[in-house]
């Protein structure tokens, strides 16, 4: 058993490219042994911004041999009457580079045919790795490529060096004029001289001896305690971020923490305004106090040690107050004005071309917002529409035209002000939420109802213009939006006619519409219904459950839910399966809509009558349960129907030749029916008996 170490040297490669890089180098290595039939470990992979390290041991010399068999023409064609071979054998044991004396019988399905048994001899390991390994680098999927130089292959960065050991020697394969070596290099500023790689062992001691940390556990754990530690020799301390300590990860090569300081004076800013600039322009980690209030310091991980001038953390320091000087300046020109300043503006930045400009949506959205208002909180109905009025107001402030991640919270900043109500100002901040699957709600029932209402209108708007998702294709991010809607209501409990909403969206957008309105009501009811089971089934909760209950629809999207829960309890209990058999019994006679009333001077058969007073019995109660919302007691009283059910099917001919007899048995069962479709469709459950 050996090992094989690659090493591909570039200038720095982009931190988001490394992670994924390194990820489809070892997944490939895995397949390609296992398709040649070489035995190896579970590749490791390490890697830097200027390298991409791949180590895997146990890697057998050679290829195990194999014996392949392919199947050949049928015998009767191979040979004659005679028993000698035909044109047609000849020609395939040719093919197959084998003797037509060597080919045997062998029986198929089809027949008995010949078979030509062709044997491998396993090859060198390092030769197929020669061959093999050029292909591998020019196939990492980088986000984007390019050419450098005279170079014809593309990659991340430019190449400098690629590495290849394997058994202690050194593959021999090039890469775009690039020949494979056995060398590496250090630190480009702290130690770049160049050193031999024999073994990953050898060379993880000598990246430690040339400033190299190539481990990204090792190093992400290293950033992550110097920073701690600075921020608690600040007096504070940073908070969980794991997106900026992965990003930050892949920056350097030899991570050193060092403190940066700001002027107090900023704290004044919005810490929004400051934790964005700080985090995500500069790559910054915040620093926080035990009252969650920023201090006015920063921790930057430099590739290099501080030096006794401190250039650079003086260096950071004048790049970050550049960038708070102009932030303020920014906040203090908006500030001059009133947030309702803003919202004339408006009329010059379009939404979509087909849907018009922010303004026209603003109106829109401020007028379904006033409706969802009156239904679940109107003595808010006043806030509600100031909110959404001025909610895209702060798109056209200086502030976010700089820094458009603070769109909103600035809107919020600057309603209060303008000497708008608070309800107002944090709805204004919120209605964007949340940003994504799981994100933060809002918190505020004007917040999430000027949220639900600006979502809503973005998909029906988009959608009644003929922009439906369709595969990876959403660039109006309509899925996220119609999840986000979901989430609000679900999270907020709110009883409200998911049709009606539709419905009154709809008409405010008829003028722009394109599609007909059937059209956009079932794309609308398609695209909630696919986010729907996606949530649900994401909580754990069985496919078929969801699908039986949201197959009767999801007017009350809070209820689906509820039924969803109850259907899921309901599949637990033993007598579940032949409950449901029951039922669709019931459904399936059902095939066309069925007038009239049951009459009970026509019941005659006595299997028929106890269907009957069983249905009486458990009619009232039933109903009662579901008006309650007790949908788990709704179905347990739905289950003593079974019985009566079984006999009924047992003993009666439903579909008799006198058709008053006929009617009134499927007046019946319709009414027996009508108690559950309202819960879920039976049809939709997957049975194991089935």
């Amino acid at each position: 058993m050996t090992e094989l170490f690659i090493e591909i040297g570039s200038e720095e490669i982009p931190s988001g490219y490394v992670e994924p890089a390194l990820k489809y180098m070892g997944e490939e290595l895995s397949s390609f042994f296992a398709k040649n039939r070489i035995e190896a470990e579970t590749p490791k992979a390490m890697g830097t911004p200027r390298r991409l390290v791949i180590s895997v041991k146990g890697v057998t010399a050679m290829q195990k041999d194999s014996m392949d068999e392919f199947l050949g023409p049928g015998v009767s064609v191979a040979y004659d009457d005679k028993g000698q071979p035909t044109k047609a054998a000849i020609g395939f044991a040719r093919g197959k580079g084998v003797d037509v004396a060597d080919l045997i019988r062998k029986q198929t399905p089809k027949g008995e045919v010949v078979c030509a048994q062709v044997e491998n001899t396993g090859r060198p390991t390092s030769i197929l790795l020669n061959e093999y390994l050029p292909q591998l680098i020019n196939d990492i999927p980088f986000q984007k490529k390019m050419r450098w130089e005279n170079k014809a292959k593309p990659f991340a960065r430019p190449l400098h060096w690629v590495a290849a050991v394997f058994d202690g020697q050194a593959l021999e394969f090039e890469f775009d004029g690039i020949s494979s070596g056995v060398v590496s290099r250090g630190h480009r500023f702290l130690k770049p001289e160049k050193f031999k790689i024999e073994s990953l062992e050898s060379y993880l001691k000598d990246c430690e001896k040339h400033f190299l940390m190539v481990d990204p556990a090792v190093r992400k754990t290293t950033i992550l305690n110097q920073v701690q530690a600075l921020a608690e020799q600040a007096g504070g301390h940073i908070k969980e971020d794991e997106g900026l300590l992965n990003l930050v990860n892949y920056l350097v090569e030899y991570p050193v923490a060092i403190k940066g300081d700001f002027d107090p004076g900023f704290l004044e800013l919005p810490k929004e305004l400051l934790v964005i600039t700080m985090k995500y322009h500069q790559k910054y980690f915040p620093v926080w106090d035990k009252e969650e209030n920023l201090l006015p310091c920063f921790i930057t991980v430099s590739n290099m040690p501080a030096t006794e001038g401190n250039e650079i953390k003086k260096g950071n320091e004048r790049v970050l107050r550049a960038r708070l000087e102009d932030a303020r300046f920014f906040y203090d020109e908006d500030r001059k004005k009133k947030i309702e300043d803003f919202v004339e503006p408006l009329k010059g930045v379009v939404f979509q071309k087909k849907l018009g400009t922010i303004y026209e949506k603003v109106s829109r959205v401020s007028d379904l917002a006033g409706i969802l208002a009156t239904e679940i909180c109107p003595q808010k109905e006043s806030q509600v529409r100031r909110a959404a009025k001025l909610s895209k107001a702060d798109l056209v402030s200086q502030m976010v035209f700089e820094f458009p991640e603070l769109q909103g919270i600035m809107g919020g900043y600057y309603a209060v002000h303008s000497g708008e109500d608070a309800e107002v100002a944090q709805a204004i901040t919120e209605h964007y939420l949340p940003t994504y699957a799981g994100g933060e709600l809002p918190a505020s029932d004007s917040g999430a109802i000027v949220a639900v209402a600006d979502k809503l209108d973005t998909i029906i708007g988009c959608i009644s213009v003929g922009l439906i998702p369709s595969g990876s294709e959403d660039p109006y991010g309509l899925r996220r939006h119609a999840l986000g809607i979901l989430q609000i209501v679900l999270d907020r409990g709110w009883q409200i006619s998911f049709d009606k909403i539709i419905e009154d969206c709809f008409n405010l957008l008829s003028s722009k519409a394109k599609l007909s309105k059937d059209d956009i009501k079932k794309h609308v009811e398609d695209l909630f219904a696919q986010r729907y089971k996606t949530l649900l089934n994401g909580q754990g909760f069985p496919y078929d459950a969801i699908d039986c209950v949201l197959s009767t629809g999801m007017d009350s999207i809070v209820d689906v839910k509820s039924k969803v829960a109850a259907f899921s309890d309901l599949k637990k209990q033993p007598y579940f399966e032949p409950l449901a058999i029951a039922f669709r019994r019931v459904a399936s006679i059902l095939d066309k809509k069925v007038e009239g009333e049951i009459d009970p001077g026509l019941l005659n058969e006595p299997a028929e009558k106890q269907l009957y007073e069983a249905f009486l019995k458990v009619r009232n109660p039933v109903l009662n349960h579901i008006e309650n919302k007790e949908f788990p007691r709704a179905l347990e009283k739905m289950g003593e129907i079974k019985p009566a059910v079984d006999d009924f099917f047992d003993n009666v001919m439903v579909m008799v030749d006198d058709p008053s007899l006929c009617s009134n048995r499927l007046c019946l069962l319709r009414d027996i029916s009508g108690l559950f479709s309202g819960l879920a469709d039976f049809s939709k459950i997957v049975l194991k008996k089935s």
